[in-house]
């Protein structure tokens, strides 16, 4: 009865009349359809209170609203369906035959909306559950999220995970994406960004590449390399980014070979195709094997991050929420951070 109760409440303060004397207002109130939905509404939600518990009186006090309250609302039920739905005494109170057709009738509706409202309550405060739509980069969500839902399936079954990899932007409310994975520089104000790990950018090489080309000791070396370039989803060629002198530069080196997937990047650099500058994520593995040289480091960038990104703080669904914790969590523990602790580039 407490969903009962909340309908009523709502819709009588939704139908009482404004107190200002502001003509602009009327309109609102005028309305004939909204004044005989919102009439009825509360009269529907009084009425089976009443049917339930006998009494107005008695219906009044589960509810919550007192009993004259309730006798409106019905009253003004009657009035609008031309129909006598009660057998009033001063003793009792019952059902006419017009009475018992319109609760069986309307009952099963009402029930529904309150179920609703517990529903999207417990979707709030209750186990998470429900259906979750993520999107990310494809290199980190190859690398770094898709590895990680299998934990969080384990821990939280109730949950249906559909992961999207896309090198764009989510539109959080057209694609109905619920989180979204980013790299870079957050410049978007509409949505609310959690940094999960710096985002550090290395230039590596093969060993097989160091010994036989050498490594650029300075950015300004890049021009006698090598360099693998990356295309973005915007068909634009990413810049190479260094801090030089505490300032950002950048550079767009002559490339050796262009991608459009950072894998097959990874891939030419481990074949001694070339050098490329490529995120932490995807070389620390690589590096701490020495299968891959890192070089530059002392000019690597410190102002961009790897963000786990939702549209509003208020309201926050349970599924959501724990996600959110859980990738935070996890990423973290991962040990991506790899710039202080990479091999040395080996004498050539």
């Amino acid at each position: 009865m407490t969903g009962l109760k909340r309908l009523v409440e709502y819709e009588t303060f939704k139908s009482c009349p404004p107190m200002s004397d502001d003509h602009s207002a009327r309109p609102l109130t005028d309305n004939s359809l909204a004044s005989s939905f919102a009439t009825s509404y509360a009269g529907v939600v009084s009425f089976l209170a009443v049917a339930n518990e006998g009494s107005f009186a008695k219906a009044g006090d589960r509810l919550g609203i007192g009993r004259s309250a309730v006798s409106r609302n019905v009253q003004k039920l009657e009035a609008q369906l031309d129909a006598r739905l009660f057998l009033r005494t001063t003793r009792s109170t019952s059902l006419t035959r017009e009475g018992e057709l319109f609760y069986q009738n309307c009952h099963p509706g009402v029930e529904r909306i309150v179920q609703a409202l517990e529903d999207m309550r417990e979707l709030r405060n209750g186990p998470p559950r429900g259906h979750l739509r993520i999107c990310s980069t494809p290199g980190f969500g190859r690398k770094i999220v898709a590895p990680l839902l299998r934990g969080f399936r384990s821990r939280y079954p109730d949950i249906a995970l559909e992961l999207l990899l896309n090198d764009r932007p989510a539109d959080f409310i057209a694609d109905r994406v619920d989180v979204g994975f980013r790299d870079g520089r957050m410049e978007d104000s509409e949505v609310v960004a959690k940094q999960l790990i710096p985002m550090q950018m290395i230039v590596c090489a093969s060993p097989q590449y160091a010994k036989k080309h050498g490594v650029p000791r300075h950015v300004d070396d890049l021009a006698q390399h090598r360099c693998i370039n990356f295309r973005s989803a915007s068909g634009r060629v990413s810049d190479w980014e260094f801090k030089v002198d505490g300032l950002i530069q950048k550079q767009l080196p002559r490339a050796q070979h262009t991608f459009n997937d950072m894998d097959l990047i990874v891939q030419a650099v481990l074949d001694g195709e070339g050098i490329a500058q490529l995120p932490a994520y995807q070389v620390c593995d690589l590096l701490r094997k020495e299968r891959l040289v890192s070089c530059l480091a002392q000019y690597a960038p410190d102002d961009r991050g790897h963000y786990v990104c939702y549209l509003s703080r208020k309201h926050l669904p349970a599924r959501i929420r724990v996600f959110i914790d859980y990738m935070a969590e996890q990423t973290r523990a991962l040990d991506l951070q790899c710039l202080s602790t990479m091999m040395a580039v080996p004498a050539l």
